[in-house]
């Protein structure tokens, strides 16, 4: 399913994430199970399978790495698989540096200002290689949908590391 005709916007990595947020209360409302209260059980069936529709759609095209999976799957670009290896030994070599700067925060002389620097790492690199993305995916052609392909695998990756970073926030800094 196009979940961009779903919600009758155009085919973009570029969404208006305060329209898509009207539309789905629009759509949702039209669904709603107190609407079909008093009709058939299958009315009322198709009502829920409608609004989970709408629901995984909103989902998918509010969050930019969902939507950008979503855009390549739409153009036939062949995903890899997460469990794949990685033939970018740069990458990986970079990944393997960035966790040991995070596992290396706690032991800091300055806690705050190594955190601080280790997110704001982060954060840059992972901004940098989203934004290499969305030109991938504007020029919509089959090299670039297979680097942007492999670009979403690696920004997946700083998700991972951002969800760490957030771990060790918690446990640093909660009294």
């Amino acid at each position: 399913m196009n979940y961009f005709q779903l919600f009758d916007i155009e085919v973009s990595f570029d969404v208006d994430l305060n329209h898509l947020s009207q539309t789905y209360q629009t759509l949702q409302k039209t669904v709603h199970p107190d609407r079909f209260a008093h009709a058939s059980s299958q009315d009322q069936l198709l009502a829920v399978q409608k609004s989970a529709e709408i629901n995984d759609a909103y989902q998918t095209l509010k969050q930019p790495l969902k939507r950008a999976e979503h855009i390549l799957t739409l153009r036939g670009a062949e995903m890899p698989n997460e469990q794949q290896s990685f033939s970018d030994t740069s990458f990986l070599m970079q990944q393997m540096e960035l966790r040991e700067m995070l596992a290396e925060v706690k032991f800091a002389d300055d806690i705050e200002a190594a955190f601080e620097h280790a997110q704001q790492t982060l954060t840059q690199e992972y901004q940098q290689l989203l934004d290499v993305m969305h030109k991938q995916l504007f020029e919509n052609n089959t090299a670039a949908n297979a680097l942007a392909c492999d670009n979403l695998r690696k920004l997946k990756f700083y998700q991972k590391l951002n969800i760490e970073v957030d771990r060790l926030e918690d446990s640093l800094f909660d009294d």
